[in-house]
């Protein structure tokens, strides 16, 4: 489920906008009303909070949206850091290489 929701460009757009600072589900709207309406929105919204990307909290009748950054660092655990490290021995095998030479 999480990467469907990353699969959308302006699902990712939000997560962007929700890494520099919560929002709330107003101004994320009010990002997007020149190209999606509010309801579109609020569906990309639920699609992130669903696949646990985003939690969002209310302070009254206002809800905050915020980055839930757990959900990020398990990707990068499972899915990401295993791939890294194998280029970055692949590239210090080829430093190695070329300064042998």
């Amino acid at each position: 489920m999480i990467f469907k929701a990353l699969a959308d460009s302006r699902r990712r757009q939000i997560l962007d906008l929700l890494k520099k600072a919560s929002r709330t589900t107003g101004d994320l709207c009010e990002r997007f009303e020149k190209s999606l309406d509010r309801c579109t929105v609020m569906q990309h919204i639920g699609v992130l909070e669903r696949a646990g990307l985003i939690v969002a909290r209310r302070e009254g009748r206002v809800r905050w949206n915020c980055l839930n950054a757990a959900s990020f660092k398990d990707i990068y655990d499972r899915w990401i850091s295993p791939y890294a490290s194998e280029a970055v021995e692949l590239l210090a095998r080829l430093k190695r290489d070329l300064e042998t030479t």
